[in-house]
């Protein structure tokens, strides 16, 4: 009997094998590939014919675990043609490692069903009307946004709906936009349900991984909290998805398989054909665009728990208040800072920077620090004490021979996380300080460090956007943001969205516990209308302008973008191949072509970047006109092609 399998690696058709095993669609099995052996699926169809007689390898053996359903294979098909992604490396993001599954025993679970005590949540009015509204129409796909200011308790909201499903027998999925939020989230996930969700993220152990994944498949675990790549993880009855904070650009995976994990948990949940629900306090254009079409319902939650205030917001104006040299925190603010830290309130300085400076410079030679590798300027981080290219990693050492004197003499332009907290120690001696960034938070003291923010042992923090991202601090009732003209630069037509969503998720932050909180944003630019926009409570305003303009200009979500970048470390290559791309795609591709044109940075990893814009009509399928252009169009060797669907950035 034939067999189609798909493997896990970079093939878009299942191989055929021979067998004389009973197998199913959706069986794991053990086959032959070149000298070594590989698990697979036995796939919905079999590869295209080929005149050529070959001689078919036998399948070695039937894995004994559940098969997996025909919704997901459905799904993964479905995503692959979507993205553009061979079927195989669709099936990569399912399917662990290379290696047999294993089946455990019992014990391994039991902390996902034994009961702990629980804490009880009592809702509020508000609450309790959205969560009516939240679980009505729930036996079939629908997608519905709970859209509701910071603090005003959509997680125990939503924890209702997942309780209501998993009590007759499904599976929840919850996604978070970062790691660092899992380990808080989970103790208030455990003080609701009183049993432990698994959690699923990069960082976990190999072997814990394939316990997940053997109790999701055998039905043994019922609620998963996960970064992106939990959305391919095989549940045996899957019942809802919430997608928490839905806006949040780290949903989108820039590298590898290129997708977008809120986008495809929607097309995952009308596969399963079961409800999705998107949370947030400012949802992205595309969702609010389709509320407005009423392909979505929604809800709003308009009061904050325990009607706490939401933080005033002040203008400290940099051009009357001057910054005295190599400073960047006003007379002004320090003045109100010292007030709120004796009212006993805690301070955060934003500034979306990591380490110290963004660029160095040598006074006498002018040469500055750029990435050899990259065509980019290398950070210095002072607490390594070194350069850092955050797009390949490269690091190098500060010291330098000048080409003008014996040593490069340094200084320092424009300001990082870490330049800012040498100026607040100088400033506010007496109380402790902390950096919250990437940096510092993923390491294994971060836990205790979230502690003593909570218990008020750190009275000051200085932080990037990874602050903003759902974290609660009871006695946070102060914001500076230290430069917000800074958080307007970038290669991004989402600009502007993306600043009305990290500023309503940093204000979020303050004010929690009902204690009056402000919000101080210096700048150098007065436009009030700036500022109202992106603290305006209702953020629907801002997102109907928005979508007006979009519409203006043809741009997403009323136009599809798919963006090609190709690279090589042959420069003009590059240039020739990218132009006979090009001319093949004004052929065959419904929809305008631009450029190709040098990507802003133009250099990543030693390997030059060129792009190609498609902007094609929202209805039209151009992706199934890409792929058999691309698989028509024979790149020579040393070319290596990246295909973004609905890019985000254009970096």
């Amino acid at each position: 009997m034939k067999i189609p399998v798909l493997l896990p690696n970079i093939f878009d058709n299942p191989f055929t094998y021979e067998t004389d095993i009973n197998l199913s669609i959706g069986d794991y099995v053990l086959v032959p590939f070149g000298k070594s052996k590989m698990v697979g699926v036995v796939w919905d169809y079999f590869e295209k014919p080929i005149n050529k007689k070959f001689l078919l390898k036998k399948i070695s053996k039937k894995l004994e675990i559940e098969p997996l359903n025909t919704k997901t294979i459905k799904f993964l098909n479905w995503f692959s043609g979507y993205n553009l992604v061979p079927k195989g490396m669709s099936l990569k993001l399912h399917i662990l490692s290379n290696e047999e599954f294993e089946n455990f025993k019992d014990k391994e679970y039991e902390g996902f069903y034994k009961l702990n005590k629980k804490v009880k949540f009592d809702l509020t009015e508000e609450q309790k009307k959205v969560f009516k509204e939240l679980s009505s129409k729930t036996n079939n796909f629908r997608v519905h946004l709970l859209q509701g200011v910071t603090g005003s308790g959509k997680t125990v909201v939503y924890f209702n709906s997942i309780k209501q499903k998993i009590d007759i027998g499904y599976q929840g999925l919850i996604l978070l936009p970062e790691i660092g939020l899992t380990s808080e989230f989970e103790k208030k996930f455990i003080e609701y349900f009183g049993f432990n969700p698994a959690i699923w993220h990069s960082g976990i152990t190999k072997k814990k991984k394939k316990i997940i994944w053997n109790g999701l498949s055998s039905g043994k675990i019922k609620v998963v909290i996960g970064a992106r790549s939990a959305l391919f993880l095989p549940f045996k009855k899957l019942g809802i998805i919430i997608v928490d904070e839905e806006h949040d650009q780290s949903y989108k995976q820039d590298e590898g398989v290129i997708y977008n994990a809120r986008d495809m948990a929607i097309s995952r949940a009308y596969f399963e054909n079961i409800p999705i629900n998107l949370v947030t306090a400012v949802p992205s254009i595309e969702t609010y665009e389709n509320i407005i079409k009423k392909k979505y319902s929604y809800s709003k939650l308009v009061n904050r728990y325990k009607n706490a205030q939401l933080p005033r917001h002040e203008i400290i104006d940099l051009k009357k208040y001057k910054i005295s040299n190599k400073n960047w925190i006003s007379s002004e603010t320090i003045k109100k800072v010292e007030s709120h830290l004796q009212n006993g309130d805690q301070i955060l300085f934003f500034l979306n920077r990591r380490g110290y400076s963004p660029f160095v410079l040598c006074k006498n030679c002018l040469k500055i620090y750029s990435c050899p590798n990259c065509s980019i300027n290398l950070v210095y981080h002072k607490k390594k004490n070194n350069l850092l290219c955050h797009y390949c990693g490269y690091r190098t050492q500060l010291k330098r021979k000048c080409e003008e004197k014996e040593i490069c003499e340094f200084t320092f332009g424009g300001p990082g996380v870490e330049k800012i907290s040498d100026e607040v120690k100088k400033l506010f001696p007496k109380y402790k300080s902390l950096i919250f960034s990437s940096d510092t938070m993923n390491k294994k003291s971060s836990s205790k460090d979230l502690k003593k923010i909570v218990d008020n042992e750190i009275q000051i923090l200085i932080g990037t956007q990874l602050i903003s991202k759902g974290f609660h601090f009871p006695n946070l009732n102060c914001i500076v943001v230290v430069d917000i003209d800074l958080s307007s630069q970038g290669y991004d037509l989402r600009g502007v969205e993306k600043n009305l969503q990290l500023y309503h998720q940093l204000s979020g932050r303050a004010g929690r516990t009902g204690r009056p909180a402000v919000v101080y944003f210096q700048t150098y630019n007065l436009n009030k209308e700036i500022i109202s926009q992106i603290t305006n409570k209702d953020p629907f305003i801002f997102l109907d302008k928005e979508l007006n303009l979009r519409k203006k200009n043809n741009l997403p979500p009323y136009e599809r973008f798919v963006s090609l970048i190709l690279s090589s470390q042959n420069e003009k290559k590059l240039e020739n191949e990218a132009l006979n791309l090009k001319n093949l795609l004004l052929k065959k591709i419904d929809g305008r072509i631009l450029g190709p044109v040098s990507a802003p940075i133009y250099k990543i990893k030693n390997r030059f970047r060129m792009r190609i814009l498609i902007r094609s009509k929202k209805n039209s399928r151009v992706q199934k006109s890409l792929s058999s252009v691309l698989k028509e169009f024979k790149f020579i060797s040393g070319i290596k092609l990246t295909v973004d669907v609905d890019p985000i950035n254009f970096n």
